[in-house]
């Protein structure tokens, strides 16, 4: 599980140090940028920098989380899933938000959405192997209702999250939802909540797409042990 110690602690180390140097470039940047409404297509205003800091000390606090988790709960997390965890948040926050690329990348919100469906969804099947080797439970879930929790597990997250981009918005006066376009226009009606369902669309297509390949794999080595068990009996 261990593979990769001296990499994902690199790789934590940089996206950590660019989350704190954006935190600070943001604060600068909020208290020289004029307020009032952007001039061009791709100028920041004061709300840009709000988000922004919202969102780099948001990723400096929840890239403990996986150390955290293994520390407290004595779970044993892949150095792989722990590296694409950090990959993500630079994606989602460095890349995104502070270089832009929400706007400047079509998709490059869904595509991170997508992406974090299925992560959260191999994180599930985690979780659910820790509970089957865990000998004071005592629980063995089969291949289906481990794929099930998985899914729900990624959905559930997705819905979290977009929460929090609606109370951010209400609060903050951000635009995480994109109700309001580029031109300024407050969307109404179907359109207003356009941006939030595209989002949960897509991680329940991710996650679908993880637990239905977890379920597979999973089914395979319930069958292969099946059979060993069989092979075994008739040798004895």
């Amino acid at each position: 599980m261990k593979k990769y110690p001296k990499r994902k602690t690199w790789i934590f180390r940089i996206v950590l140090t660019l989350l704190i140097m954006s935190i600070i470039y943001a604060i600068y940047m909020f208290f020289t940028t004029p307020s009032g409404p952007a001039q061009n297509e791709y100028d920041r205003v004061r709300s840009d920098y709000v988000l922004m800091i919202l969102q780099c000390v948001f990723g400096s606090i929840v890239i403990f989380l996986p150390s955290e988790v293994e520390r407290r709960f004595r779970v044993d997390i892949p150095d792989i899933m722990e590296i694409i965890y950090f990959i993500f948040l630079f994606c989602a926050i460095y890349l995104g938000e502070v270089r832009n690329f929400y706007y400047r990348i079509p998709y490059w919100d869904l595509i991170l959405h997508c992406f974090s469906a299925a992560m959260l969804g191999s994180l599930g099947f985690v979780i659910v192997n820790f509970f089957n080797k865990t000998e004071k439970l005592n629980i063995q879930l089969s291949p289906f209702f481990v794929a099930l929790f998985a899914f729900c597990f990624a959905l559930a997250c997705g819905a979290v999250w977009e929460i929090y981009e609606f109370t951010a918005d209400g609060l903050l006066g951000t635009n995480m939802q994109k109700f309001i376009t580029a031109e300024g226009t407050i969307l109404i009606g179907h359109e207003a909540v356009a941006d939030t369902m595209e989002d949960i669309i897509v991680d329940a297509l991710g996650a679908l797409v993880m637990s239905t390949v977890g379920y597979i794999n999973l089914r395979k080595q319930q069958m292969k042990t099946f059979k060993m068990q069989i092979e075994n009996k008739e040798s004895c």
